[in-house]
């Protein structure tokens, strides 16, 4: 159960929030946290204690040890809010399109000790709630006076959707619609979360997308990181009220484990096991390796029936990069090399190279081993387009000297991070019919209760997300959190 929800532009004021607070559901919390309980405060402190927790106050660049230092790393997007000198937990809360979305799940026992969030279903709940917003706010839309729009509507919709804090359907437009047209009189009773029914060819489609963040250094004593996040998405076009669909995911012999599991509220029951999977936890050879059941009954419109991560053991694409000043001259110096068990078939492969607090590119002088390099000079900036295949040697460089003309702030780009030899490389690449922790649906395994064969087709791709390689001669590490600040 949730007992506040908020919705705020970036970072303006309250006046540009919208929330809701379930009065019931607070007292509730009060009788199951007891003397651990802490109040919701209102949406002015919220919003300002929120905006210091995910680092958005303007005049709040400097390191703060009780949220920045190495003990408190976040994984989760759960936070605790400190207000009124004590803290509230758990805060689900994350930034999206500018806008930041955040609740407060109710948790049924006292919050002293910290219970594992694992035991609070109200998170991943908060989850889907918030998502959900998400998904109706931006789903079609084209300008800001739509987007103020569905805003407005928002705690009407909320109030079905998620009536008395209990979370009935996270897709808002189901309540939307169901405002707007007269129900039809149904032979069986249509649950809340459902208004209508599918008629048509029956068919089950299911996406898998795995996107991989990865910061290199190349420096000795500071290790490389990378992490997968996947997101299997699914449309059920099946007849009758309550139809009941299994999807099984699976992996190959040397696939790496799905872990930190979170399911939509339409799934029925899961195994303990898929449930107790964390990252936290150390990796052994006894960790849940599939396959991976999701009995559900679906929505009528596509939805995200999982999301998950994973501790893959080494980065698809291994790189290095070194920048050096020479007088006048920048000598950069590009290897990349794609490892043996990635597949090698790209829909795209890119790398960014930008050049921050220069003037504009006036001479370049290179030589690629692979692929073409195509300059922006008033952007300072390179593209090495790679293109579909690396060679069969898996490995590729890039190398030159560069000269840079009158810097003007007005027109270069500027960032306070990458100032001197403090630089990266960014890759950009797309691989259809692929995950890089092997993760597939069987299609012959799905199960489908309704009327009718159903079609089905499964799909997967990996994309890069945040993909750094950074200049090995840069005098620090930049991490992901810098580049947040």
């Amino acid at each position: 159960m949730i007992f506040y929800v908020f919705v705020g532009i970036g970072k303006k004021t309250q006046d540009t929030c919208h929330s809701l607070r379930y009065p019931t559901v607070e007292k509730r919390a009060r009788v199951f946290n007891r003397a651990s309980y802490v109040p919701i405060p209102e949406d002015g402190p919220f919003l300002k204690a929120l905006l210091f927790e995910l680092r958005l106050l303007d005049d709040d660049k400097d390191f703060v040890e009780s949220r920045d230092s190495c003990s408190r790393i976040n994984k989760t997007s759960v936070y605790g809010l400190l207000v009124g000198g004590e803290e509230l937990w758990p805060v689900v809360a994350f930034l999206k399109n500018d806008m930041i979305y955040a609740c407060v799940p109710l948790v049924e026992q006292t919050l002293s000790p910290r219970p594992p969030l694992i035991s609070v279903s109200g998170v991943s709940q908060g989850f889907e709630l918030l998502f959900g917003i998400q998904d109706f706010l931006y789903s079609g839309q084209k300008n800001d006076n739509e987007l103020n729009t569905k805003l407005s509507q928002l705690p009407d919709l909320l109030l079905q959707a998620c009536p008395f804090g209990t979370v009935l359907d996270a897709n808002l437009q189901n309540s939307l619609d169901n405002t707007n047209f007269a129900s039809v009189t149904q032979p069986q009773k249509q649950p809340a979360w459902k208004p209508g029914t599918y008629k048509g060819k029956p068919q089950v489609s299911i996406s898998i997308t795995e996107k991989v963040k990865s910061m290199q250094y190349d420096k000795q004593g500071i290790a490389d990181t990378w992490q997968v996040v996947g997101t299997v998405t699914c449309k059920c076009d099946l007849e009758g009220i309550m139809p009941n669909v299994t999807i099984s995911l699976s992996l190959p012999t040397n696939g790496s484990p799905l872990q930190d599991i979170l399911v939509h509220p339409c799934v029925t029951s899961l195994d303990s096991a898929i449930l107790t999977s964390s990252s936290i936890d150390a990796m052994d050879d006894s960790a849940f390796s599939g396959p991976y059941k999701f009995p559900f009954t679906p929505p009528l419109e596509s939805f995200n029936l999982c999301y998950y991560t994973s501790q893959v053991p080494v980065p698809p694409i291994l790189g290095f990069y070194q920048m050096k000043e020479e007088e006048v001259q920048l000598r950069i110096t590009v290897n990349l090399k794609l490892h043996e068990s990635v597949k090698n078939n790209f829909e795209f492969c890119e790398a960014h190279i930008p050049f921050f607090n220069r003037g504009p590119i006036t001479h370049l002088e290179y030589k690629t081993s692979f692929g073409q390099l195509e300059v922006f000079r008033e952007k300072s900036l390179l593209i090495w387009i790679i293109g579909q295949k690396f060679p069969k040697s898996m490995e590729i460089s890039l190398s030159g000297t560069i000269t840079f003309g009158a810097k003007s702030h007005e027109k270069q780009p500027f960032d306070p991070i990458c100032i001197g030899e403090t630089a990266y490389l960014k890759l950009h690449f797309r691989i259809l019919d692929y995950t890089l922790t092997g993760c597939y649906a069987d299609q012959h395994s799905v199960q489908v209760f309704a009327s009718g064969k159903p079609k089905i087709s499964a799909y997967r791709k990996l994309i890069s997300s945040d993909y750094y390689i950074w200049n090995s001669k840069a005098p620090a590490p930049v991490t992901y959190g810098s580049l947040l600040l």
